[in-house]
C-alpha cells in the first residue's frame, strides 16, 4: 500500500487536474442549468360500448396502429410551429428558424404507448418547458389536437364510407336499370323466338310439315280424280256409275242423306222426330244443290261442272299449303333464332344476376355503414378517452443538481484515477526488486531506493502544493471565464450533446 501511495502522491497533480475539471464543469452545470418543469397527459384507447357482432366498426384499424396515427399527425411540422409561436415556448423564439423550432418542439416532447396485457391501449404525452406555465400549455394543445383528431377520424372514416357505398349503390343502381332495359327490350323485340317456347315451336313445326303433307296428298288425290273422270268419260261418253265422282259434294251429300232416310222410314214411324230432323236437313241440302245449279254456266255439261268443282278445290288446298308453307317458314326462322337468342339472353341475365348480387350486397353495406356512423356520431364507438389531465407543475423535474454535481465529482475522482492507473500500465521501467527481478533475470543482493536530501523534500513539497493549488483554483476560475465570457455552459452542454446525439 506504502508503494501504491507514494505514485498517487507523484501523481497527484494529474489527479487533481482531471478530478477538478470534470467536477467544475459538473458544478457549473448543476448551478448554470435552467430549470426544466414537465406535464403530462394521458389517454386510453376505449373499446366500442356495442359489440361487433350487432355493429361491426366503421374504423377497422387496431389501437396501436391509430395511435401511432395520432402521434404522426400531432408531430406535424405545421402543428409544431403554431403551439410554439402562439404559446411562446421559447424565449429566443424570434430569432430561432423554422427548422429549429420545429427540431426543439419534437426534443421536448415525448409521446410513449402502452399496450397492456388486459389489451387497453394507454398513451402519455410529455412536454418539457422553462416554465410549469408553457409546459401545461403545449400539454394543453396537444390533449385537444388529439381529441380533435379522434373526432375528425371517426367522424371522416364513417363519413367516407357512408358516401363510398351511397355511391356505389347509385352506379349500381344505374347499371342494373340499364340492363333491366336492355333485358325487357331484347325481349320484346325477340319475343316469337325466345328460349322459353322453343319446345311448343317444335312442336307446331311437326304440326305444319304433317300439314302440308296432308294437303299434298289431297291434292295428288283430286289430281288422279280429275284424270280419272275424264278417261272415263272419254272412254264410255257418260259420267253414271262413278260414285264419289259424278256428283259434286253437295249433291253426294243429298244422296246420302236420302239413303239416311230410307234406312230410317224402315225403322220408325213418319211423325218420328227423327224422321223430321232428316227431312229438315234434306230440305236445306236440295236447296243448296238447287242453287248451286242455277249459278253453273248456261250450257256448261255434267262433266265439265265435276272438273270445275276438283279445280277449285285443288286450288283452296293449294292456297292452303302455300300459307301453311309461310307460317312453317315463319316458325323455321324462329327456331333458328332462338338458339342465338338463348345465348345473347342467358348473357343479359348473367349480368343482371351479377348486377343485383353486387346492388343487394352494396345497400346492406350502405345500411352498416350508416349504423358506423350513426355509432361515432354519438360516441359510441371506439375512442380515446383523457384519463388524466395537465397538471401545472409545482417544481421542475430537471436537472437534479445534487445528482449532477455528485455524479460529476465522483465521475472525476474516477476518471482521475483512470488515467493514474493507465500511466502506470504504460510506463514499464523497474521501480521495485520485483521489478528488477522480473525484467533483468537477476536476483541483487541489495536495493537502494533514492533518498532526497532536507531541502530538496521541502523544494518538492512546494512545488506540490503549489501545483494542486493551482489547479483547485485554476480549474474553477477557467470554468467560469467560460461560461461568463464564451459562452453558458447549458448551451455549450446542449450544443455538445446535439453534436453526439444526446438528449438532455
Amino acid at each position: 500500500m506504502k508503494y501504491y501511495l507514494a505514485i498517487f502522491l507523484r501523481r497527484l497533480p494529474i489527479f487533481l487536474l482531471v478530478a477538478m475539471v470534470i467536477s467544475a464543469i459538473a458544478f457549473g452545470l448543476a448551478v448554470s442549468l435552467p430549470p426544466s418543469y414537465t406535464a403530462q397527459a394521458r389517454f386510453l384507447m376505449e373499446s366500442s360500448q356495442i359489440p361487433d357482432a350487432l355493429a361491426p366498426p366503421t374504423v377497422d384499424a387496431s389501437a396501436r396502429e391509430q395511435l401511432q396515427l395520432f402521434e404522426q399527425r400531432l408531430m406535424s411540422r405545421n402543428n409544431l410551429l403554431e403551439i410554439a409561436r402562439k404559446l411562446k415556448v421559447f424565449d429566443d423564439l424570434d430569432r430561432m428558424r423554422p427548422d429549429e423550432i420545429v427540431t426543439e418542439m419534437r426534443e421536448k416532447s415525448t409521446i410513449s404507448t402502452n399496450i397492456t396485457t388486459g389489451g387497453a391501449a394507454i398513451m402519455t404525452l410529455r412536454f418539457d418547458a422553462g416554465t410549469g406555465r408553457k409546459a401545461v400549455g403545449v400539454v394543453s394543445e396537444y390533449v385537444t389536437i388529439i381529441q380533435q383528431l379522434d373526432i375528425e377520424q371517426r367522424t371522416g372514416r364513417a363519413g367516407q364510407t357512408l358516401d363510398f357505398f351511397q355511391q356505389e349503390v347509385n352506379r349500381l343502381s344505374g347499371e342494373l336499370a340499364a340492363v333491366s332495359a336492355q333485358l325487357v327490350e331484347f325481349k320484346t323485340a325477340n319475343s316469337d323466338a325466345l328460349p322459353d317456347g322453343q319446345s311448343y315451336r317444335l312442336g307446331q313445326q311437326g304440326i305444319l310439315q304433317e300439314r302440308i303433307a296432308q294437303t299434298e296428298r289431297e291434292i295428288s288425290t283430286l289430281t288422279n280424280q280429275r284424270a280419272k273422270l275424264i278417261e272415263i268419260f272419254n272412254a264410255t261418253g257418260r259420267l253414271d256409275g262413278l260414285t264419289g265422282v259424278d256428283l259434286s259434294p253437295a249433291q253426294q251429300q243429298l244422296q246420302d242423306m236420302r239413303n239416311e232416310l230410307d234406312q230410317a222410314l224402315t225403322v220408325y214411324a213418319p211423325s218420328n222426330p227423327r224422321i223430321k230432323m232428316l227431312e229438315g236437313r234434306i230440305a236445306q241440302v236440295e236447296a243448296a244443290v238447287a242453287r248451286e245449279t242455277a249459278n253453273a254456266p248456261a250450257g256448261a255439261s255434267p262433266l265439265d261442272l265435276q272438273l270445275a268443282e276438283l279445280d277449285s278445290r285443288v286450288q283452296a288446298l293449294e292456297e292452303q299449303k302455300t300459307e301453311t308453307e309461310t307460317e312453317l317458314a315463319k316458325v323455321t326462322d324462329m327456331i333458328s333464332r332462338s338458339a342465338s337468342n338463348a345465348v345473347q339472353l342467358t348473357g343479359l341475365e348473367r349480368d343482371y344476376a351479377n348486377l343485383q348480387s353486387q346492388y343487394n350486397g352494396a345497400v346492406a353495406s350502405l345500411a352498416q355503414a350508416s349504423t358506423g356512423e350513426r355509432i361515432e356520431l354519438l360516441a359510441r364507438g371506439e375512442r380515446v378517452s383523457l384519463l388524466e389531465q395537465p397538471v401545472e407543475p409545482n417544481r421542475p423535474s430537471k436537472p437534479n443538481r445534487i445528482l449532477l454535481a455528485g455524479g460529476g465529482t465522483l465521475f472525476g475522482i474516477l476518471a482521475g484515477l483512470g488515467l493514474i492507473v493507465l500511466l502506470e500500465m504504460l510506463n514499464t521501467a523497474p521501480r521495485r526488486p520485483e521489478a528488477i527481478v522480473r525484467k533483468l533475470g537477476i536476483t541483487p543482493l541489495a536495493t537502494l531506493p533514492y533518498i532526497q536530501g532536507h531541502h530538496e523534500q521541502i523544494r518538492q513539497r512546494r512545488i506540490t502544493w503549489a501545483v494542486a493549488l493551482a489547479i483547485i483554483i485554476g480549474v474553477p476560475l477557467a470554468v467560469w471565464a467560460v461560461h461568463t465570457y464564451y459562452q453558458p455552459l447549458d448551451l455549450l452542454a446542449e450544443r455538445v450533446a446535439n453534436k453526439f446525439g444526446v438528449r438532455w
